[in-house]
Parts: C-alpha cells; structure tokens; sequence
C-alpha cells in the first residue's frame, strides 16, 4: 500500500505532528511505502525559486496520483486549514483516492475536508495499526466549519 502524507510542516509544532505521523506509517505492516512532502524538498534548483516551485509541485501531484490512500493531517495556520493540503485532499478525493483524515487540534474543519475523508482518526498512535487495506468508514468527530 503507497501512501500519500499531505500536511503543513511550517511550525515546530506541525513539524513534531508530522514527524509522529511518519513514525506510525513506517510501523504499519500494511503500507508498503509512505511519501512524505516534508522529507522531499530538495531539488537542484534553489530553495523557492520558480524552478524549484515547479519541480516539487510536479513530484508531488504526481505521487498524489501514485498514492493507493492519501492521509491527510488537517492542521491550522491563522485558523484557516493549509491550502496545499486541501489541494491535495480534493485531488485524491476527485481520483476517488481514499483519504484518511487526522486531527488532534481543536480548530473548526471546513466541511470539503470533513466531508470528503473515508476515515477519521485523532490519534497518531492509531496510524500504526490501521488497516489500510480494509479502511473503516467513520465520519470527522470535531467541529466542522
């Protein structure tokens, strides 16, 4: 099973929440492989130039496309859901690509998040022994927006 990670990793504390995501995927017996944008920034080009821009763009539409599930962490930056990441949601969710939806946090989740996840959890922990190969159905639990 090749999952997708989408998050934002713009803060410590979303870097620490991403990083406790990537330890459960790598535990889990049932993913095969897990890409994390986080861990594939590096390019030739220089950081945030137009090149780099369009090199990492490229490679991660394209491993949104590969991905047989995207889970997504639904985190916050001036209370307003990451764009990217909900790029990326609505991309998998339009491939018909299954979405699992973390959040530990306590904001407001715009419902085109909520509402396109095939799985809720809010617990990294939980990652590490979720079957990826026979996702439940389960619905957002916190407060929608």
């Amino acid at each position: 099973m090749q999952i997708y990670l989408a998050a934002p990793f713009f803060s410590d504390e979303q870097i620490a929440r991403v990083e406790k995501i990537e330890t459960a995927l790598a535990k889990n017996p049932t993913v095969d492989d897990f890409y994390s944008p986080r861990l594939n920034q590096k390019t030739d080009a220089p950081e945030f130039s137009e090149a780099w821009a369009k090199e990492v763009f490229k490679r991660d539409v394209t491993q949104v496309k590969a991905a047989d599930v995207l889970v997504t962490v639904a985190d916050y930056r001036d209370n307003d859901a990451d764009s990217g990441t909900a790029f990326e949601q609505g991309m998998a969710y339009a491939l018909g690509t299954p979405v699992v939806m973390f959040e530990e946090t306590d904001y407001q989740t715009n419902l085109m998040l909520t509402e396109s996840l095939t799985t809720f959890v809010n617990e990294a922990e939980a990652l590490a022994t979720l079957d990826f190969n026979e996702l439940p159905q389960s619905s957002f639990s916190g407060k929608r927006l």
